[in-house]
């Protein structure tokens, strides 16, 4: 549907045409058609706005007053309002065109971070930070994974674990790499506030980058009444039940995340506990960011030749659960040890990019209706970022850290489970290299 829309690459528009192909050339060796490249450079600046408080909020709401619990709430219902807006993110980019759903998302993140910050922490009143918050849960959900179902359509579907490497690449590098990086220098100049209104600007530049500065698209009207387009929403749901693996890989992916976006309630406090820096914690948690953005790509990448759900088991679902226990017991045995925090971190990082190839398998599952599978994936991937927070606010109370770090590696290990029903496509499973097959030999 989305295959006659020719973003105009940022890289490539004042060049010559023998410079061009060689821009091209390269892109294309990285696995990148240039014609998305500027897809990827709006949703990196985009999510540098959106995360740019990920890693210390939680820690500078509870030294002005509420409990480890009301963060925990205020997040969850973030988390909760980012989950129904991943859903529509998938439909509504269908029935809308990923342009104008984008444009929605936007819009949402400005109202809600507006309000926010001029009514919502200065008073520190829940009633009224939790609904401008969540506005902008709403907001970022539209915006990042409307162009993922874009992608889908867009990109081949023997490159399509690569493309979405990439998605995950700029998504991830610009919410939790260059956000926490640029906190940990920007916070002691411009302060806390100061930090969280920059974010605008950011915002701002990324939605100019990947909605305006492109030409206009030429989406196709899908529905010809609101009848039909209602129709299409509820398959956003009924799509689970009606292919049951579809509903398993939602689950996986809701898994996928949840402890990174749980311990930005808990580990900060944690961490400074056994006597690390707020800046070291910042700069911690931005390494475990930034080799996620490395192994996004890399995954990828074996995805495609190793086999999608071979990589999600091993990979991502054992590998999270190996560092999700490390991250809490190598700190506490080795103490405020940078460098060695840091390594444990990045392992972390690593082996949640071992989830990306499920960003191909899910809408493989139903090639006819792409955006509703997306759907039922993005609604996973929103739902992380209130599971994770929630089960820290419901459990902390009773099992404390070492509890809830426990919760998350059984979790990993379930996923790791699920992912032993959710089978690769015969068509691609047919496609695939020597080495794919027999690793599913083994399986």
């Amino acid at each position: 549907m989305f295959k006659d829309q020719e973003p105009i690459s940022c890289m490539l528009m004042a060049k010559l045409k023998g410079g061009k192909r060689v821009k091209q050339g390269l892109l294309g060796k990285l696995g990148m058609d240039s014609k998305m490249a500027l897809g990827y450079c709006g949703v990196l600046i985009f999510m540098m706005g959106d995360g740019l408080e990920q890693g210390w909020l939680s820690s500078y709401l509870m030294d002005h007053g509420l409990s480890v619990q009301q963060s925990a709430l205020l997040f969850s219902v973030y988390g909760l309002a980012a989950a129904i807006a991943a859903w529509l993110s998938g439909v509504l980019a269908e029935i809308l065109g990923p342009r104008k759903a984008m444009i929605l998302g936007f819009s949402l993140f400005i109202i809600g971070s507006a309000i926010f910050l001029t009514v919502g922490l200065p008073t520190m009143n829940l009633a009224i930070m939790i609904p401008t918050y969540s506005l902008r849960g709403l907001g970022y959900p539209l915006f990042a994974y409307s162009f993922l179902v874009w992608l889908t359509y867009y990109a081949p579907s023997d490159k399509l674990g690569t493309a979405v490497g990439w998605f995950w690449f700029a998504y991830s590098g610009g919410l939790s790499v260059l956000g926490a990086y640029y906190s940990s220098f920007a916070l002691p100049i411009l302060g806390e506030m100061g930090t969280l209104w920059s974010a605008i600007l950011f915002v701002t530049i990324g939605a100019a980058v990947a909605i305006f500065l492109n030409k206009e698209d030429t989406h196709n009207q899908k529905f010809q009444s609101k009848q039909e387009a209602m129709k299409y929403l509820i398959k956003g749901i009924t799509i689970a039940f009606e292919r049951p693996k579809i509903g398993l890989g939602g689950i996986v992916r809701t898994i996928n995340t949840s402890a990174a976006y749980g311990f930005v309630v808990f580990m900060p406090a944690f961490m400074m506990e056994i006597g690390f820096s707020r800046t070291e914690w910042l700069q911690i948690y931005g390494s475990l960011w930034t080799s996620n953005l490395i192994f996004n790509l890399i995954f990828g990448i074996v995805g495609d030749k190793l086999g999608w759900r071979n990589t999600v088991m091993w990979f991502g679902g054992i590998g999270c659960a190996v560092f999700t226990a490390a991250f809490y017991y190598i700190p506490l045995i080795a103490g405020p040890n940078y460098w060695v925090a840091t390594a444990v971190a990045a392992g972390f990082g690593a082996c949640l990019a071992g989830y990306v190839p499920l960003s191909a398998l899910i809408p493989s599952l139903a090639p006819e209706n792409k955006g509703a599978a997306m759907s039922i994936l993005n609604l996973g991937a929103g739902l992380s970022t209130f599971v994770g927070p929630a089960i820290v606010g419901a459990f902390i109370g009773s099992v404390g850290t070492v509890g809830i770090i426990w919760i998350y590696t059984a979790l990993y290990l379930f996923s790791a489970f699920l992912m032993k029903f959710v089978k690769l496509p015969e068509q691609h499973a047919k496609s695939t290299s020597v080495g794919k097959e027999n690793l599913e030999a083994v399986n």
